[in-house]
């Protein structure tokens, strides 16, 4: 059976299951026009007008009652098709056919390019990765589906096996069970989730999928570094961490407090303890030997079962500090105490366990189990994850401004540059406190300041890094140093500007070299330089094509002068899920930065659904935690090609053309706006109870809007325009100036025009300028429909001109796996826009009080529907 072959199957096997489900609660007659408009959606696919014009009119023709389970049955579809999809990514046939996993495909890799074993061995060892897991969720999935798609995953496993008969009906029997149980529970939460909510989920991928799959990535690393080079990595290695922004993350969330970011950081000691004590708790029942070291029996006084006397008194300091974390989340008082306190409390006990063990022979043993929650408390410590706090720039300044105002110094907003650094770092070094003992700040200063207490009350590993959005000049880095030390932060917290705006990215470098000249701000830094790169908002401001290359160009100087300082870089990048943010096959990303920009770490975050991806099943997080890391141990040893001095012209000339026409429409066209909001369901979007975070920043236009939104309704729609619009101009105007033969070169020679090209082409594949057209035709006044005819034919012109410069008959010619994956969806993601566009149309007839909950129901439905038809929706 070949590879699709194989994924076909088991889609079809999922469907046939689902329609058993519908049949029983709906009946046959109802099924039988589900599958009716399959077909005629698969056949208006493959180009038939009159079974596309009869898709269109059976769908227009639902009645109010009949909306809302179609709907369900070609959303749910879509979820089973995503299950069935990533188990195919990990299924024993799919292994077996790829063969070798990406670790020992780098090493042949370097083996073949000749890299010498030192430097193989010095790039292991400063393998630093961190994932930092964000909510922002575009992830419409609720929890309790997502937990029957894992079991789902277990059952397509099983049925791998070669199973006796009534073993393997049990098995479909189960399957069947979850699609009835998930076809009778509502799609789309009752309520938004909190922060703490989101943390939580955040908490449950790594109990259920990251705790067991980051020994068994380390396994794996471990065996090729002993088979290539013949070494082991050292116990502390922790080469990939994690992250969070769940909880800490409160700019533009009104709802991320100090309380909020206290109790998720309670929370995650909590889980951390209690994940420790299962698996100490394991290794007390498996160590009960009775040979030990020196070191080991004097300090368990000779005792005929050394190892468990010293992990039986580690477990019930867990256990105790266990109950007194768990006290103080549900608020009560308790006499527990809170024992394990450090990180080195939980290391200490082990590795003198695991010492011992090596030195009487039993090398074998210290391998097993012990190994692997040694690598744990490497990576994840007693915290479980570090937590970052994000801020808007402008909150710290008013905070100041308010604080200088009240001391008679006038107003800090109002000062020019120089003065902001003069007296911040004048402050910085005073031995004096600056903020008065009988003030009262105003609520938002007073949010500020609660926060940064927050951070002095924690011991500095449990936070990763202070990101401040919209910054654009040292002050706003001063700033947050400033207030941190106020509120009594007694550690270097690293502070990493966010630059996510065209003329941010353009003088990011700037900033960061005036930072590094001055002498306290060197003291400060300890050698290491955060800088968060922003994919999202710069792409929202100019365009996914002059975004690239200022993301691309600001890397190449910060790299540079870092390098220069002999400061230690390590670039933050903000991306998303979808095209528009930055997202795509996480190797190409890598590879297609600067060279050198990943030589002091990677960070990245995972966002939303892409979480649920890349990490959501243990085989799939190992998978890709080994992509990740050879990945970045390439872009290390085998750098990419700097671009030629004409390459970086014709990049220059792109991304000018690019933008500027771009912005003439989003900014200047007067149509523009109110098309948006006819064409797309922008508006609707608020009524999905999605992230815990508000869909704008403050009032006003589509500026005002936040990248996630933005993406997501032209997503809906199917013109993606977000992520393709103006890139085409650019590109027309260097063919015009005779340059094609050189875009060419650039596309074969540079990972980084590639990467673009490619996006661009998996965009492509994912519109449809047809459903767009539909959307028009129900939606958009009658005097707004030229300037979606326009938007259409651009999209066309676009298609055309990137197969010409790949050379390619058709869009992804060279991805099969992509290509299958995205015509197996269309079938049911078709007829869920034709259905929205019906839906938004009957919706907006109504009043606002005058909709039934039916109507509104069957909507978010589609819209979660399409959205996991789309895969990456923000």
């Amino acid at each position: 059976m070949d590879n699709h072959a194989a994924l076909r199957a088991n889609v079809g096997l999922l469907g046939q299951l689902l329609g058993d489900t519908i049949k029983d609660h709906h009946g046959q007659s109802f099924l039988d026009k589900i599958e009716t408009i399959r077909q005629l959606a698969k056949s208006a696919r493959q180009g038939n007008d009159d079974d596309q014009q009869q898709l269109l009119d059976t769908l227009k023709h639902l009645s109010d009652d009949e909306l809302l389970p179609v709907a369900r049955a070609f959303s749910q579809f879509l979820n089973l098709a995503n299950v069935a999809e990533q188990f195919h990514t990990i299924s024993r046939q799919t292994q077996h056919e790829a063969g070798a996993g990406p670790l020992s495909q780098v090493f042949e890799r370097l083996k073949t390019a000749e890299i010498n074993e030192d430097s193989i061995k010095a790039a292991v060892a400063e393998l630093d990765i961190e994932l930092v897991l964000t909510a922002h969720p575009t992830e419409v999935t609720r929890r309790t589906f997502i937990h029957k798609h894992v079991q789902l995953n277990d059952c397509l496993a099983a049925l791998e096996l070669d199973l006796p008969e009534p073993e393997k009906a049990e098995l479909l029997e189960r399957v069947e069970q979850l699609i009835t149980q998930a076809w009778h529970s509502n799609e789309i939460r009752a309520q938004r989730p909190t922060p703490v909510d989101e943390a939580k989920w955040g908490f449950a991928v790594i109990e259920n999928s990251l705790w067991p799959a980051l020994p068994r990535f380390m396994r794996q690393l471990d065996e090729q570094l002993h088979t290539q080079l013949g070494i082991r990595l050292p116990l502390d290695a922790a080469p990939v961490r994690f992250a969070s922004w769940m909880g800490g993350d409160r700019d533009g969330n009104p709802f991320v407090t100090a309380k909020v970011t206290r109790e998720v950081l309670l929370l995650g000691r909590w889980m951390a303890s209690s994940l420790f004590l299962n698996d100490i708790q394991e290794l007390v029942s498996e160590l009960s030997m009775s040979q030990a070291n020196d070191e080991l029996a004097q300090q368990t006084e000779h005792h005929d079962e050394p190892y468990r006397v010293i992990l039986r008194q580690l477990r019930e300091d867990l256990r105790e500090t266990l109950m007194f974390l768990n006290a103080k989340v549900q608020g009560q008082s308790t006499d527990a105490r809170d024992l394990i306190t450090t990180t080195e409390q939980l290391r200490q006990p082990l590795e003198l366990c695991y010492r011992s063990l090596q030195d009487c022979g039993l090398g074998k043993i210290a391998d097993g189990l012990l190994l692997d929650v040694i690598r744990k408390v490497a990576c994840f410590g007693i915290h479980l994850l570090k937590l970052d706090i994000r801020q808007d720039g402008e909150r710290h300044t008013q905070a100041l401004a308010e604080i200088s105002r009240y001391l008679g110094l006038g107003d800090y907003a109002d000062w020019s540059e120089a003065d902001k650094q003069a007296f911040l770092l004048n402050e910085l070094n005073s031995r004096r406190p600056l903020l008065p003992r009988q003030w009262q700040p105003g609520a938002e200063t007073r949010e500020v300041l609660d926060t940064c207490q927050v951070i002095a009350e924690h011991p500095q590993d449990a936070f990763g890094i202070y990101t401040i959005s919209m910054a654009g000049a040292p002050s706003d880095v001063l700033a947050v140093q400033l207030l941190l030390k106020e509120c009594g932060v007694n550690f270097p917290m690293p502070v990493a500007p966010l630059f996510e705006t065209l003329d941010d990215l353009n003088n990011g470098a700037d900033v960061i070299e005036q930072l590094y000249k001055l002498p306290w701000y060197r003291g400060y830094l300890q050698g290491r330089q955060y800088v968060m790169i922003g994919y999202s908002d710069s792409a929202k401001d100019a365009g996914m094509m002059a975004a690239g290359w200022a993301q691309y160009s600001a890397m190449e100087k910060l790299v540079a002068i870092s390098d220069r300082e002999q400061i230690k870089l390590t670039l933050f990048h903000g991306r998303g899920g979808s095209l528009g943010r930055g997202g795509g096959p996480a190797r190409q990303a890598i590879l297609a930065q600067p060279p050198g920009s990943t030589l002091g770490g990677l960070r990245v975050t995972e966002q939303g659904e892409m979480i649920r991806f890349k990490f959501g099943l243990p085989k799939v997080a190992i998978d890709s935690l080994a992509l990740y890391a050879s990945a970045v141990l390439e872009a290390n040893l085998l750098p990419p090609p700097e671009p030629e001095p004409q390459w970086r012209e014709l990049m220059d000339t792109i991304a000018d053309v690019s933008c500027a026409h771009y912005r003439s429409l989003i900014r200047d066209e007067p149509d523009f706006v109110p098309y948006f909001r006819a064409a797309t369901p922008e508006q609707e979007l608020v009524k999905l109870p999605l992230g815990s975070r508000p869909a704008k920043r403050r009032p006003g236009g589509v500026e005002s809007l936040r990248a996630i939104p933005w993406i997501f309704a032209w997503t809906q729609n199917r013109l993606m325009l977000p992520a393709w619009l103006g890139a085409h101009k650019g590109l027309e105007q260097v063919i015009a100036d005779g340059q094609e033969s050189a875009l060419m070169a650039m596309n074969k020679q540079w990972p980084f025009f590639r990467a673009r090209l490619d996006m661009l082409e998996m965009v492509f594949l994912k519109a449809d300028s047809n459903l767009a057209a539909y959307y028009d035709s129900l939606l958009v006044p009658t005097e707004l429909k030229p300037l979606g005819k326009r938007l259409r034919d651009e999209l066309q012109t676009s298609m055309k001109l990137i197969l010409q410069l790949k050379e390619e008959a058709e869009l992804l010619s060279n991805e099969p796996w992509i290509k299958e994956s995205i015509k197996l969806r269309n079938p049911y993601t078709d007829p869920l826009n034709v259905l929205q566009a019906e839906l938004l149309k009957r919706s907006r007839q109504h009043e606002e009080d005058d909709i039934s909950p039916a109507l509104d129901q069957a909507l978010m439905v589609t819209i979660a529907g399409i959205a996991a038809g789309m895969r990456n929706t923000g």
